[in-house]
């Protein structure tokens, strides 16, 4: 449905594949904080039927990453480890405008960025990894992030004008790979 403007380089999968376990700690993190943004769009938007039946899937499916995350933890005999403040999410969150109807648009999208960087980043972890579980594990994830990031313009589709929406997408992917330009490579999705 859409593309992104910056292409992750295999500096960024070095990084992960160096600190594995510190990326599975992110990664939980990440799917656990996927659910509850899930939770708050359906209780922000309860009058959106559309939107509340989706994130309700989308919270559950999340969790259930969660727990296939944390299981990988446990079998390295790895904690599940502290919430990290992700300085990606904090900057593509400022990309938000003030309004009801502008805040839900950038909501919506942000959000299919968010998961399309996902797709990319644990399809190029997919990619390195050896033969085995871990691999279909995230071959796996990087699909069902790639499913996401569509939910979300097809809600916004729902919701607004299409040319609007197509509009404000193409800003936020501007945004967004000015920001990941700038982040530095780490054992972490961003």
């Amino acid at each position: 449905m859409f593309e992104l403007k910056y292409k992750t380089p295999f500096k960024w999968t070095e990084a992960v594949l160096a600190d594995f376990n510190a990326f599975l700690q992110d990664h939980a993190a990440a799917e656990k904080k996927a659910s509850g943004m899930a939770m708050s769009m359906l209780s922000h938007y309860p009058d959106r039927r559309k939107l509340v039946r989706a994130m309700t899937d989308l919270a559950l499916e999340e969790l259930i990453h969660f727990k296939q995350v944390l299981k990988l933890l446990d079998e390295r005999d790895q904690i599940l480890g502290d919430d990290k403040q992700d300085s990606y999410i904090k900057q593509i969150r400022s990309v938000f405008r003030n309004g009801k109807d502008v805040f839900l648009m950038d909501r919506l999208l942000v959000a299919g960025v968010i998961e399309a960087r996902g797709h990319e980043r644990f399809s190029l972890v997919a990619d390195a990894l050896p033969e085995g579980k871990d691999k279909d594990f995230y071959q796996a994830i990087a699909k069902s992030e790639a499913k996401h990031k569509n939910l979300f313009v097809e809600l916004a589709y729902e919701y607004f004008d299409k040319t609007e929406v197509d509009s404000r997408l193409e800003e936020i992917l501007i945004a967004e790979a000015k920001i990941c330009e700038n982040l530095p490579f780490r054992a972490a999705l961003h």
